[in-house]
């Protein structure tokens, strides 16, 4: 046996280069958003998502009943099978996880609509919880905010869902999945869920007084915090602060806090300490390593594994550097 240290990374010669010789769902970003390519370019690009690579691949995984893996959350049967509940993490292939995956990827909706998804998972697809119907949502901020954004994506009617965001809405200006349980403090993973639904709620339809002033208190809870730490001892939350990775699910980052107030064009000087951490995160080559993964059966790999180069990561934070740069 050898006593020599695993191989590092292999560096990366040109990043930009590395980037755009990817799938379709990835590269069409980098056209847009760090090479200022033409939209006829991008566009064409991100067409051919659902016809090839991953988002070919994703959509052909989809039932005839418009679930993937047979469920809402969890894939049909998980619960009953102790082989597959005791596993570590939880399995990322059931209807919400892959919708949500197609939605932020960026394809057009228009295969899911023209298969009825909304339709057949509002006949077919109920809520592991209390057996409720699929675009009425359930307790869960994270998973209603994930049915907010695909139901907008996809026309579904989910407006109350937009209102339950309003009504639940901590006292300290988050959200947390614990509510149910008693739970009355923010959780910056839920509340960072539900700010990206209520951004994409407001950009799809103007939002309400009140929903709009919701996703404001929400941002400021993290602003306070300067998206890093604890406001009452000033540590750091958790490692997963710095952890950056892809996919993320539903974990918060600092990096995925950025990627929300870019996407909203909301600057603050509290975010500094935020793009710090970005920075010093950059390897010598120019590129983000994939810093952690979440544990749990998924349909295929799109991206490199713990300790490599990560495409996603690097995309998102290049990306974000040069929002904030503009900016002076």
């Amino acid at each position: 046996m050898s006593d020599a240290a695993p191989a590092g990374p292999a560096p990366v010669p040109d990043v930009i280069a590395w980037l755009m010789d990817s799938d379709p769902t990835l590269r069409w970003q980098v056209e847009r958003d760090l090479l200022d390519r033409p939209a006829s370019d991008w566009e064409a690009t991100r067409a051919r998502i659902a016809t090839e690579g991953f988002g070919a691949e994703l959509l052909s995984h989809q039932g005839e009943d418009g679930q993937w893996a047979g469920g809402a959350f969890f894939p049909a049967g998980f619960f009953d099978d102790p082989e597959t509940r005791d596993l570590p993490g939880q399995p990322w292939t059931a209807t919400t996880w892959s919708m949500t995956t197609l939605r932020e990827w960026g394809m057009d909706p228009a295969p899911l609509i023209a298969r009825d998804t909304v339709g057949l998972l509002a006949r077919n697809s109920r809520w592991e919880y209390d057996d409720l119907p699929y675009w009425g949502g359930e307790v869960d901020c994270c998973i209603n905010a994930m049915t907010l954004a695909n139901g907008l994506w996809l026309g579904a009617d989910v407006e109350h869902l937009a209102t339950w965001f309003v009504e639940h809405r901590m006292a300290d200006g988050g959200w947390n999945c614990e509510w149910v349980e008693g739970s009355t403090r923010s959780s910056v993973h839920s509340t960072l869920n539900a700010l990206r639904a209520l951004l994409l709620h407001e950009q799809a339809t103007g939002g309400t007084e009140e929903t709009r002033a919701a996703r404001a208190a929400g941002e400021e809870y993290l602003l306070e915090r300067e998206l890093t730490h604890r406001l009452s001892t000033g540590e750091q939350w958790g490692p997963w602060v710095d952890h950056f990775l892809y996919p993320p699910r539903h974990v918060y980052s600092a990096l995925r806090a950025l990627d929300h107030f870019r996407r909203a064009d909301r600057r603050d000087p509290r975010m500094a300490t935020a793009i710090a951490m970005v920075k010093r995160a950059q390897q010598a080559d120019g590129t983000w390593l994939q810093q952690h993964a979440l544990p749990g059966h998924i349909w295929f790999e799109v991206d490199n594994p713990v300790g490599q180069p990560s495409a996603w990561v690097t995309l998102e934070a290049l990306r974000v550097l040069r929002w904030w740069r503009d900016a002076g």
